[in-house]
């Protein structure tokens, strides 16, 4: 088993709230089993550049309530190739790195994977607003993308009632739909547009003439950036198929990269210090290339094998319960 005396951690791929209450851990709990901890600046492209900063107890005050991660992150393409990964393993022998903590999504985690196969000691963190990695329900930042995307909509609805409007609202999700699904059910929507359920414009339209005939003040459609009509051209299809019928105004809300600028809620802050702190101790006991992540509420580490290029399943039952709230 590798002797650890001083450990790297990042944060790469798409910022989230919380990452930063992760860092803090990471970084409070090597000093507590006597290790030194330096962060990397901007991510994977950091790591081979060898941009290494120290972080005592003391660097990592007051992070908490602030959003993204004052680590940076950045797009590492050539972290993909060998030279690339080469370049970070010698950038870490140069610094007398031991063992690295790579905190964030998929991308991340494949990353850190790679990392693992040239013999370097590592733990992941599971931090995302997507909420799609494999090896833990719920990841760091999904709690207050969801709650910013709540509050837009909760606002949006009140001017929606007093104009009888519908509003398409939409939210972040590339590739997965989970907060649009989330905030689709918080929200009350009458329609929910996702990458993995694809909705036609004639759908949506038809759902929203059936809430007008009941009698509803407004239509609320949330959609994820990834769905296969995104909200303005959902937007548009609205708008001609209204114009000769009785029905809402239509407009249209990008919520856009608001939802990953928030101040952490209180759950991210305490995901963030509990996964961290739990990665940081799986590396003490040898139980090295894992996940930290929350399973059935628990806090787990689960092979990183078993988690790169890998999602979670899309939760299809929500999906159902979405459609039969819709009255």
């Amino acid at each position: 088993m590798t002797t650890i005396r001083r450990i790297a951690i990042l944060t790469s791929g798409g910022d989230a709230p919380g990452m930063n209450a992760a860092i803090r851990s990471a970084a409070r709990s090597a000093v507590s089993h006597g290790w030194e901890a330096y962060g990397v600046r901007r991510g994977f492209a950091g790591l081979m550049a060898g941009d290494f900063k120290a972080l005592g107890p003391r660097d990592v005050g007051g992070v908490l309530q602030q959003g993204g991660t004052f680590l940076g992150s950045a797009r590492a393409p050539e972290f993909k190739t060998a030279e690339g990964q080469q370049k970070a393993v010698e950038a870490l022998s140069a610094a007398g790195i031991d063992a690295v903590v790579v905190i964030g999504g998929n991308g991340s985690q494949t990353g850190a994977h790679a990392l693992s196969k040239h013999g370097i000691p590592v733990a992941g963190i599971a931090s995302t607003i997507d909420n799609d990695l494999a090896g833990s329900d719920i990841t760091i930042g999904v709690d207050t993308a969801l709650n910013i995307a709540l509050e837009a909509i909760d606002r949006l609805k009140v001017t929606a009632s007093s104009h009888q409007r519908a509003f398409l609202v939409e939210v972040m999700g590339r590739d997965c739909g989970y907060l649009a699904l989330m905030a689709g059910i918080a929200g009350g929507a009458e329609s929910i547009c996702i990458p993995e359920i694809p909705t036609t414009p004639e759908q949506v339209a038809a759902e929203l003439d059936d809430a007008f005939q009941r009698g509803k003040t407004h239509g609320l459609i949330v959609v994820a950036e990834g769905a296969a009509h995104d909200a303005t051209a959902l937007a548009a299809y609205l708008v001609e198929h209204g114009k000769h019928r009785p029905g809402y105004e239509v407009r249209s809300s990008i919520l856009g990269h608001v939802q990953r600028g928030g101040i952490p809620t209180a759950s991210d802050r305490i995901l963030g210090a509990r996964l961290a702190a739990h990665a940081v101790d799986c590396l003490a006991r040898g139980q090295v290339n894992v996940l930290a992540g929350m399973v059935a509420n628990q806090v787990t580490a689960t092979p990183l094998a078993e988690v790169a290029g890998k999602h979670k399943p899309f939760p299809s039952d929500l999906f159902d319960l979405a459609k039969t709230l819709v009255r």
